[in-house]
């Protein structure tokens, strides 16, 4: 890591990047073409590069662990902080198309790494794009919990497509999540939030879960709280929408 004395990026007081040094747009266009480094296949994932604690070389092949949990469109990566140390032992990643925010969230964990041995290991962050390349990096059944924290709301009806919940994205993602595995999606925009509560309704392979299970589910207290957008929006007194979804086995699969 930078030595920070040296490099005016990183706060002389906290040792962490400065976020005013990778300012981005609030959102990218997920649809226009963006370069940068695509796994042919999930086996072709280098677990070394992002987690070295846990695999100290690329050669991973005799290894069952695999990446858990997903935060699409992870922002400046305030909810993997948070996961990261309620889940110390679950490999989880965030999926961010903006270089700089990507490049900030990477060197945030590296200061974090460094500033508190042995912990902060089980998290990273890939520059991808989420809508086109999510089974390049998932195998099937893969996670058990999935992200979306206050997505772009493309509020105009031509750009719907880009919502990053749709009936056609759900199935890709109902093809990486676990049967029982969990879909955590918030906006502070009432039609995004009844827009995705309706693709989730409408899908059959999700089922929402019970107001007990909410309460008692540790990653649903974090979805208002971790983030940047989510700490702006209470600071203005806002109101949040969520929708949080299991999956489910197919009716075939039923026996």
């Amino acid at each position: 890591m930078p030595e920070t004395g040296i490099n005016s990026t990183f706060s002389k007081s906290t040792g962490l990047p400065r976020k005013r040094f990778y300012r981005a747009r609030a959102h990218s266009n997920p649809l226009s073409d963006s370069h940068f480094p695509v796994p042919l296949s999930p086996s072709h994932v280098d677990y070394s590069l992002h987690y070295p604690h846990f695999f100290p070389s690329s050669d991973q092949a005799d290894s069952s662990k695999k990446i858990k949990f997903a935060d699409i469109g992870c922002g400046f990566g305030g909810l993997l902080i948070s996961l990261s140390t309620l889940f110390p032992e679950t490999l989880m990643i965030g999926m961010e198309l903006r270089d700089k925010v990507s490049e900030y969230v990477k060197e945030r964990i590296l200061s974090l790494r460094v500033a508190n041995p042995g912990q902060y290991q089980n998290i990273s962050v890939v520059r991808t794009n989420s809508m086109k390349y999510i089974p390049n990096h998932f195998e099937k059944a893969q996670l058990s919990k999935m992200f979306f924290l206050f997505p772009d709301p493309h509020f105009k009806e031509k750009n719907h497509r880009r919502r990053v919940i749709s009936p056609f994205l759900l199935d890709e993602y109902a093809f990486v999540l676990e049967v029982g595995g969990i879909i955590y999606t918030i906006t502070d925009v009432e039609e995004l939030g009844d827009w995705m509560k309706t693709c989730l309704e409408n899908h059959p392979l999700f089922e929402p879960l019970t107001e007990k299970e909410l309460e008692t589910d540790p990653a649903v207290k974090l979805l208002s709280s971790a983030t940047e957008e989510g700490q702006k929006v209470a600071r203005n007194d806002g109101q949040t929408f969520q929708a949080v979804y299991r999956r489910i086995a197919a009716s075939d699969q039923i026996s």
